[in-house]
């Protein structure tokens, strides 16, 4: 089994980002949807699926040690993105995981999506990452890099908006 290609493992899980990475906090309300449908969405790739990246993983749904990789492109030109699931939670109040980067993966680092239901019943969807290059290709993007990564997250939240069912 490879290892990460970072040392803090399950930090998106915690909140506590490492310095010396870019971060990424982005937080959308999905309203009064059924968490259980949202959190279905996100554990089962479907999410993912939906906002057009290609899901090749070891399991059917997100679970501490199931490895994924995504991709994002066509044929030669995709991106191959592969992680492993380094935390999965599913219970009364979120659902969600967080996976760290493996060897090949262009950058290094740890990306989180979460489904969680605030006090009034609203459910929100989250992604929190930390990241930075892992060789020349996501090092010569610069800013270009994390202004996909902000897009990628607010697409995801959109998309996910669609999936969930309304809250009966």
């Amino acid at each position: 089994m490879d290892a990460l290609t970072y040392p803090e493992t399950g930090a998106t899980l915690t909140g506590e980002l490492p310095p010396g990475y870019r971060h990424l906090r982005y937080r959308t309300r999905l309203g009064a949807v059924d968490l259980a449908s949202a959190g279905d969405a996100v554990l089962d790739w479907r999410l993912h699926r939906a906002a057009g990246i290609r899901i090749e993983a070891s399991a059917p749904r997100a679970a501490e040690g199931v490895t994924v990789v995504s991709g994002l492109g066509v044929g030669r030109l995709r991106l191959r993105a592969p992680c492993r699931v380094v935390w999965a939670v599913r219970d009364e109040h979120r659902a969600g995981f967080g996976y760290g980067t493996l060897p090949g993966h262009p950058a290094r680092g740890e990306e989180a999506f979460l489904v969680e239901r605030d006090d009034r019943g609203d459910v929100w969807f989250g992604v929190t990452a930390f990241s930075r290059p892992a060789g020349w290709l996501m090092g010569s993007a610069g800013p270009f890099a994390v202004a996909f990564q902000q897009l990628y997250a607010r697409h995801l939240g959109q998309t996910l908006r669609r999936l969930a069912v309304p809250q009966r």
